[in-house]
């Protein structure tokens, strides 16, 4: 049973960092066609974080000896094309803030789903690190909101 813990939490570790990693990517690629800068202001301001969370994440890896692996490069491919693709036709702020809404949530839900998997018993400072990264998160889906 402890390895199944010690296996979820590694998967957890996991899940923040590929999450932070595809949003830092995902902000990269929309930023160049955003015009808006308050719109810009907030993109950096929530790359910051993702930075932030994707430092925390790779130091506990290191600190536990987990190795973390890098977003599937296809994965990141795909969606720099649906970013250049939906952003050709319209950059303005209300069509940029339904696309952030869009990736917000689906990193929400994941990090929802891999929080629900984790033992209670679980590494602290990883579960702690998941539900930060979850209330930063909703933060961000709720600013997004404000721009629709």
């Amino acid at each position: 049973m402890e390895n199944q813990t010690h296996k979820k939490t590694e998967e957890a570790l996991a899940e923040i960092y590929r999450n932070a990693q595809l949003a830092l990517q995902s902000i990269a690629d929309v930023l160049p066609q955003v015009e808006d800068s308050e719109v810009k202001d907030e993109l950096h301001a929530q790359h910051e974080e993702y930075e932030r969370f994707s430092a925390k994440a790779a130091m506990l890896a290191k600190d536990k000896g987990i190795e973390l692996k890098e977003p599937n490069v296809f994965k990141k491919m795909m969606m720099w094309g649906s970013i250049k693709m939906n952003t050709l036709t319209d950059n303005s702020r209300a069509h940029i803030a339904d696309m952030m809404v869009q990736g917000t949530v689906m990193g929400i839900n994941s990090l929802r789903t891999t929080a629900s998997e984790l033992a209670v018993d679980g590494d602290q400072e990883i579960i702690e690190l998941l539900n930060e990264m979850i209330a930063q998160e909703e933060k961000f889906e709720k600013k997004w909101k404000e721009y629709l």
